[in-house]
Order: C-alpha cells, then structure tokens, then sequence
C-alpha cells in the first residue's frame, strides 16, 4: 500500500521561466550582497551572470557525477565565483543569502496547475506527502512550501543542502523513508526528469515512480534516454496523481500484480 507521495519541488512543484529584466536585477542584488559582505567585484552584471552561469553548470556536472551537494560557500567559491579567487571565510555568512537569490529571483517560478488541491486530496485520502529535492539552499524549498500554501501538509522535507546527497543517489531517498518511518514498498515519488527523479525513485527501490512532463527540463535526460529506466506512470498534470495513487492501492487490497 502507498502510504506516502513525495514531491520533486522544481520542474514538478512549479516550472520557471527566464526574464532578462529579473536576471539583471539578480546580478545586481547578488553583487550587492557580496559588497555589503567585503567582497566587491568590479564587474558588470551581464557580464557577471554569464561567468556564474557557466561555473554554475560546472558545479551541476561535477555534483551530479559524484552524487553530492557541498556546503553554500564551497559551491559559491569553488566554482560559482571561481574567478574571482574570492575567500570563502568571507563567504560563509553570506552563503545562504546567495544561494536563496540564486533560486529564487534569477527565474520566475509559477507553481502548477492544481498543486494545492492535488495536495489536499491526496491528505485527504490518508496519505503523507512530503519533499525530495536538489537544491543548494537551505530556506528556500520551505519558504516556496509556505508561499504555495502547502506547507502543513509536508511530513519530510528532505534537502540535498542539508543532508548532502543528491538524487538520484539512494541516499537522500533513505533519508525521507527515515523522516517518514515507512519503507520503500509504502512510498510514491513524482518528478519530472528520468536522470534524478525516475532512476533515483529506482534506486531507492520504490514502490511507484510517477513522471510529470516538463519539456524544459528534457535536456538534462540527454545521457539517459533509452537507458531502460522508465516511470510506471507519465502524466501531464497533478490532477492525475490522487486518481493513480487510488488504483494502485485499490490493486494492491485486490492482491493484483
């Protein structure tokens, strides 16, 4: 039986989009904060963004090939700030400030259709909900939770920034099993790539994996098409969830495989 359904956040809880304007207004608030902070750099913002842009794809490559998240100052001055040889003692307090502009304002996120009421018949249905995502900061998945109304209903929130693991390493999902006190045969997870979500759900040996679309996020599944891993259900909203999750169990009190 499913005994919780545990949410990916970006891509799945919400989609962002891209806006020039709020770009250049997160280069400039991000330099601001390491100005006020003893770190001034003289750089323009457009021209800032695309230097952090392509470390932070840097450091997207390096953390998904070893499976973890470093600490905000290590992420922000290894590699995001890595011209600019910045110390990372400075860095520490401002780290967590950074990182949560960094997901916060440099993209426009709008949640999906139906997610508060997606998450309220799935509550009302007996079951938990909860959250697994890879995020380098620490604020900003409950500050989103709360922002959508739907923090009340999580009974896990589980970070790559707090436990240091990323999916799709079985780690971090083990961590959720722990917060929750279920096993993996009683756990659903939907997300909306095959790289983290869909192989991650696998590895972790969970009973039911649940794919949302996101053309968007595609790209990131280059590596990984025709792998063999493949969700039992791929849906086009969240409004499909409460039903699946309905018949799977109603299978399983039938004893049907």
């Amino acid at each position: 039986m499913i005994r919780s359904v545990v949410f990916d956040v970006g891509g799945t809880m919400h989609v962002s989009l891209k806006d020039p304007d709020r770009v250049v207004a997160f280069s400039v608030n991000v330099l601001g904060v390491l100005s006020n902070g003893g770190i001034p750099l003289d750089v323009m913002p457009e021209k800032f963004y695309a230097s952090l842009q392509r470390h932070a794809e840097e450091y997207k490559e390096w953390s998904e090939q070893s499976g973890r998240e470093l600490p905000g100052e290590q992420i922000w001055g290894d590699y995001y700030l890595k011209p600019y040889h910045v110390d990372k003692e400075k860095l520490k307090p401002l780290a967590e400030e950074l990182s949560f502009l960094y997901d916060d304002a440099r993209v426009c996120n709008i949640p999906r259709p139906n997610l508060l009421e997606t998450i309220r018949a799935i509550h009302a249905m007996g079951i938990k909900t909860g959250v697994i995502s890879n995020i380098i900061s620490l604020a900003f998945v409950p500050t989103v939770l709360k922002r959508y109304g739907i923090a009340e209903y999580m009974s896990c929130v589980v970070l790559s920034s707090a436990v240091g693991i990323r999916k799709p390493q079985p780690g971090i999902f083990q961590a959720a099993e722990r917060e929750l006190g279920l096993a993996s045969s009683e756990l659903a997870y939907v997300g909306d790539t095959i790289s983290r979500d869909v192989i991650g759900a696998r590895n972790a040996g969970w009973r039911l994996m649940i794919q949302i679309k996101n053309p968007s996020t595609e790209f990131r599944d280059r590596n990984v098409k025709g792998s063999g891993f493949v969700p039992d259900y791929l849906i086009d909203g969240l409004d499909e969830i409460p039903g699946i999750i309905s018949r799977e169990n109603k299978k399983d009190e039938e004893g049907i495989a």
